[in-house]
């Protein structure tokens, strides 16, 4: 496990790319199946761990994720990420010269499996913002600031736009990333603890070679 933060009420995890958050059909080993097995061993831990999922990052994208260890600390977190208070923070590598910052407001629809911009009033509202830090060799590097949480919404909007995030094939780029990861990384979540009230700062820099891929 790389753990950023650990107290009575929080466990903040680095996860890796490629690692489901909670179960699925496929049977793999999840994040929070791993950091209650973590717990365990760790304070030898007699019964059940409880660990309470607050939110989610998809499959293919690595980064900082939230974990409750209380049941009080996951109902406070889930009510404060309802309010939108949460700020979030992504670096994301995107086929393309993007503008040098911007904004988009879109309506998107979920299916099944994906999730696609509509026409209003359809869909939900979807916004984000970001600014490039860099551009070479045809991709850019983009900080994203996320207003909303929709379904693969980074990956939606960029996508749309004729800007894929690298290896994302799902949501239209023609270029291979690391493995089954795309260049998307939850790099920095600011909440506010749930028994203290303190604003919290968490930070997971992307693997050594997130950038040189691919």
């Amino acid at each position: 496990m790389n753990i950023i933060y650990e107290d009575n009420h929080l466990l903040v995890v680095n996860k890796p790319a490629g690692q489901l958050v909670q179960g699925d059909q496929t049977g793999r080993t999840t994040l929070l199946e791993e950091a209650k097995a973590w717990l365990k061993a760790k304070y030898n831990k007699p019964g059940k761990v409880f660990l309470g999922l607050v939110h989610r990052l998809d499959r293919p994208a690595s980064g900082v994720v939230v974990l409750a260890r209380t049941t009080k600390a996951a109902s406070r977190l889930s009510a404060e990420i309802r309010s939108r208070r949460p700020r979030k923070s992504y670096w994301a590598q995107v086929s393309g010269e993007v503008p040098a910052q911007g904004l988009f407001v879109d309506q998107l629809e979920r299916q099944e499996f994906n999730s696609r911009v509509v026409a209003a009033p359809a869909g939900k509202e979807a916004r984000l913002s970001y600014t490039r830090l860099s551009y070479e060799h045809g991709v850019s590097l983009v900080e994203i600031a996320l207003e909303t949480g929709r379904h693969h919404q980074i990956r939606v909007q960029f996508g749309h736009r004729g800007f894929p995030i690298l290896g994302d094939r799902r949501y239209g780029s023609k270029q291979a990333f690391a493995g089954d990861a795309i260049a998307l990384h939850a790099r920095e979540m600011v909440i506010r603890h749930p028994t203290l009230g303190e604003e919290m700062h968490f930070v997971a820099e992307p693997n050594d070679d997130w950038l040189n891929q691919p």
